[in-house]
C-alpha cells in the first residue's frame, strides 16, 4: 500500500500560527478548521507544531511531511456518518529539545507571518515553575517558553504594535488565556525584562480564553489497518473524532473573526466577550462526567466510554445519576437547558465509532477533577447542605487509581487484575502516591492516611479538603470498601 506521502501533496503556504501539542486533539480540531479555512476562504495558512515535551510525534509527523487523515463519524438524524479528510495545513513539527530544531523555533519569533499562538499543554501545563529562566533553550514550563519567545518577537521588531501576538490557549482551565498571560508576566517581572515588554504585550498582543468541545478518542488503533484499506494509503497518524464540534473565542481587545474566518468556511465558532455559560455548561457537565466515571469504570472492568453507557446496570447509572442527581443540581441557571444539553452528550457518549479509551482521559486526572469536578462537588454542598455521593465516590477511585510504587519510565504502573496500566500525572504528584502507597499498613488505618494525606493537599486542591464537614470520612469508607470488595460491588453499595 502507498504511504500517504505519496498519494497527496503538500501546499507551501505561510506560516501564520505556531501551535505548542501535537496530540491527537489539536490535529483533529484546530488544525483540522485550518485546512477548511483553507479550503474556503483566502486565509493561505498553515500551523507550525511544537512538541512541548522533549518526547513526542515530531518524527512522525514530519516523516509524513505534516500530512494526516481525520475520521469523524456519528450519527446524524438516525443515520450513521463518516467523513475521512486529509489534513494538508500542518507544515511541519518542530522539537525544541533537538538543537537545529530549537534554532528553526526561534526563526519564527522573526516571521513577518505569524499571527497567532493556539496550545493544548493539559490543564496541567498552563502553570508557573521555579528554575526557568531566559537562556534556557528551551525553557521547562509552557508559559516560560511563550515569554521567551514573545520577547524574543518584541526585540525582534523592537516593539512594533502591528507585530503582536494572538494567543488562543484551549487548555480546559478557567480563563486559560488570562492565567496564561498572568503568568508569561510573572516570568517577565522574574527575569527583569523592561517595562515596555509587559507593555508590548497589554497593547499588541491579546491573549483570548477559548472554550473547545469536541470528542477526540484519537488513534483508531483497533481498526486502523481496516481504515487503511478503506481510503486507499497507509496513514500512521489517524486521527478519529466526533461530527460535532464548537469553539468559542473571548476576546478582549476586538473579535478576530476578520482575520480567522471560521465562520464563513461553516464552522461552529463563536467569538464572545462573555463564554463563561458555554465554558460552565461544558467543563462541569461533559468533562466532568468522564472524569467522574472514568477511573472508577477502569478499575470496575471498562475500557472505553462506551463500555460504561453500555452497562446499563452499574457505570451508566452511576454517569446518569452523577450528571442529573448532582452536577447539574450544584449549577446555576436554566435546569431544563443544562438537561437537554445533558442528554445531548449522553448520545455523544454513545457513538460507535469512536471508541474513546478510558486510560486515554485518565492523563492528569488529580488537576482534570479539580478543574472540572470539585466545583460541582462544593457546589451541592451549598446548594443542598449534603455531600453528592457519587463525586465523592469519584475522588475516592482517583485516589485508588492512583496506587502504584514503581515507574515505567515516567509514567507510575497501576495494576488492574493481571495487567499492568500507566499512571500519568505531574511527577510531584506521582512522587507523592507512590511515597504513600509504599507504607505497608492495611485496611481502616491505611485508608485513613491515603485519603487524609490527598485530601489535606492544598497544593493540588487550592484548600484543605479535609476541613469540609464528612468528606474525608466518606472517602475513607469508599476506600475501604474499594480495597477490600473490589471496584464493582463497591460501586453497587451506592
Amino acid at each position: 500500500m502507498q504511504s500517504i506521502t505519496e498519494t497527496h501533496m503538500t501546499v507551501a503556504r505561510k506560516e501564520r500560527i505556531l501551535q505548542f501539542g501535537e496530540g491527537n486533539f489539536l490535529r483533529a480540531f484546530v488544525d483540522w478548521m485550518i485546512d477548511i479555512l483553507n479550503e474556503k476562504t483566502d486565509f493561505d495558512g498553515n500551523v507550525v507544531i511544537v512538541q512541548p515535551l522533549e518526547r513526542g510525534l515530531s518524527d512522525m509527523i514530519n516523516d509524513q511531511k505534516g500530512l494526516y487523515t481525520t475520521v469523524l463519524r456519528g450519527v446524524q438524524g438516525g443515520k450513521n456518518v463518516e467523513d475521512f479528510r486529509t489534513i494538508g495545513s500542518v507544515s511541519r513539527c518542530l522539537n525544541p529539545y533537538k538543537k537545529d530544531d530549537y534554532d528553526e523555533y526561534l526563526k519564527l519569533a522573526e516571521s513577518e507571518d505569524l499571527r497567532f499562538i493556539v496550545s493544548n499543554t493539559t490543564e496541567a501545563g498552563i502553570a508557573y515553575s521555579e528554575g526557568n529562566s531566559l537562556e534556557d533553550a528551551p525553557q521547562a514550563a509552557f508559559p516560560a517558553k511563550v515569554c521567551a519567545f514573545l520577547y524574543k518577537r518584541y526585540k525582534a521588531f523592537n516593539g512594533a504594535q502591528d507585530k503582536g501576538i494572538i494567543v488562543i490557549p484551549v487548555e480546559l482551565i478557567d480563563k486559560n488565556g488570562d492565567n496564561l498571560k498572568r503568568i508569561v508576566l510573572q516570568y517577565a517581572k522574574e527575569w527583569n525584562l523592561e517595562a515596555g515588554f509587559t507593555t508590548w504585550l497589554d497593547e499588541a498582543c491579546d491573549f483570548c480564553n477559548s472554550l473547545v468541545d469536541r470528542i477526540v478518542p484519537g488513534y483508531p488503533r483497533a481498526e486502523a489497518a481496516q481504515l487503511c484499506e478503506k481510503i486507499g494509503y497507509q496513514d500512521n497518524l489517524l486521527d478519529a473524532a466526533e461530527i460535532f464540534h464548537l469553539w468559542v473565542i473571548e476576546c478582549h481587545k476586538e473579535f478576530h473573526e476578520d482575520e480567522l474566518p471560521f465562520n464563513k468556511a461553516g464552522l461552529n465558532v463563536i467569538w464572545t466577550d462573555d463564554m463563561s455559560f458555554y465554558r460552565t455548561r461544558k467543563v462541569r457537565i461533559l468533562n466532568g462526567a468522564h472524569t467522574m466515571s472514568v477511573l472508577a469504570a477502569y478499575q470496575a472492568g471498562h475500557n472505553t466510554v462506551q463500555d460504561c453507557i453500555a452497562d446499563k446496570n452499574l457505570l451508566y447509572p452511576f454517569m446518569h445519576g452523577g450528571i442529573f442527581e448532582e452536577i447539574i443540581p450544584s449549577m446555576d441557571g436554566s435546569k431544563e437547558e443544562l438537561e437537554a444539553y445533558a442528554n445531548d452528550v449522553l448520545e455523544r457518549f454513545e457513538n460507535p465509532y469512536n471508541p474513546h479509551q478510558l486510560l486515554s482521559i485518565s492523563l492528569n486526572s488529580v488537576s482534570k477533577f479539580k478543574t472540572r469536578n470539585l466545583p460541582s462537588l462544593l457546589g451541592y454542598i451549598t446548594k443542598q447542605g449534603s455531600l453528592p455521593k457519587r463525586l465523592v465516590f469519584a475522588l475516592s477511585a482517583l485516589i485508588s487509581f492512583y496506587e502504584g510504587t514503581d515507574y515505567e519510565g515516567s509514567a507510575l504502573k497501576g495494576k488492574r487484575d493481571n495487567e499492568t496500566y500507566l499512571i500519568q500525572d505531574n511527577q510531584d504528584i506521582l512522587e507523592t502516591f507512590a511515597a504513600l502507597y509504599k507504607e505497608r499498613d492495611e485496611g481502616v488505618a491505611r485508608a485513613k492516611r491515603i485519603s487524609t494525606a490527598v485530601l489535606s493537599n492544598s497544593a493540588w486542591w487550592s484548600q484543605d479538603l479535609t476541613q469540609i464537614e464528612g468528606l474525608q470520612h466518606a472517602v475513607e469508607k469508599n476506600l475501604e470498601a474499594i480495597w477490600s470488595v473490589g471496584m464493582q460491588k463497591a460501586m453497587q453499595a451506592l
